[in-house]
């Protein structure tokens, strides 16, 4: 009997895992990130990945449609026709999160799909465990002011887990966990020499052209996907970090435009 429960739950899990399998390669997603001086569009397909990356700073509200347009229309499809809108939801700049946001929950609301909020700090971490190899990742964004956004992340299963919790803060009061090996990783290591002894000597020598990026995105949101961490659009929020700043919902948008 036992030998009977032990082979159907064997079973069980086969037949579950190749489900997950088949939802994870079947989803189509479409990701946006606007949280830099770069504007990326990327689109997920059956595992096969479609970008449009380009440097471009002060010209996201323009570009980013049209970009939509044009990687949608390369693929033959309508945004009705996707499973999920992702988008970076910071940190990063407050100007450039908001432009995406709002693109994402616009596209979604219209659609009726659900929409995936993906960490820009994230996203550069397993493009440096992707590009570099990287097993523990320090990312860093420029937070202005001298200040920065930083994260730490260890690489498990192929995907960042987070070890620290997202933060801004002065570049003198960054701390690395515990642990050897941390690759340096964002545009946030521009304020290397104004951090500890503890840091400098704790890191890789730093890659600051690491960019979050919808391609990456696209691919952790794939993931968010099969776990069920899609939200409605009204419920997509960007991620500031700064407590002074704030974000209307799109019922809150359309009270204030009435």
């Amino acid at each position: 009997m036992r030998l009977k429960c032990s082979a159907l739950a064997n079973c069980l899990n086969t037949n579950l895992h190749t489900l997950t399998n088949r939802i994870k390669k079947m989803a189509k997603i479409l990701a946006l990130d606007t949280s830099t001086d770069a504007c990326s569009v990327a689109l997920s397909i059956d595992g096969e990945i479609q970008e449009d990356f380009r440097i471009i700073p002060r010209q996201h509200t323009r570009e980013l449609l049209p970009m939509v347009d044009e990687i949608l229309s390369a693929a033959g499809l309508k945004v009705k026709q996707l499973d999920a809108i992702a988008f970076g939801r910071g940190p990063g700049s407050f100007a450039g999160i908001r432009i995406a946001t709002g693109a994402a929950q616009g596209l979604a609301y219209a659609a009726n799909l659900p929409v995936l909020p993906i960490s820009t700090l994230a996203a550069i971490a397993l493009k440096a465990a992707r590009e570099y190899k990287a097993e523990r990742v320090m990312s860093t964004l420029d937070a202005r002011m001298n200040e920065l956004y930083s994260c730490a992340y260890e690489i498990r299963s192929g995907l960042p887990v987070a070890v620290t919790k997202e933060a801004v803060s002065a570049p003198e009061n960054i701390v690395l966990p515990e642990g050897d090996g941390w690759f340096a990783a964002g545009k946030g290591w521009v304020y290397l020499e104004s951090m500890s002894e503890q840091v400098q000597q704790g890191i890789s020598v730093p890659v600051m052209d690491i960019y979050p990026a919808a391609g990456i995105m696209a691919e952790l949101a794939q993931e968010a996907f099969v776990r069920g961490e899609g939200v409605s659009a009204e419920l997509a929020q960007p991620v500031y970090l700064r407590d002074e700043i704030s974000w209307k919902k799109i019922s809150e948008q359309k009270k204030k435009g009435q």
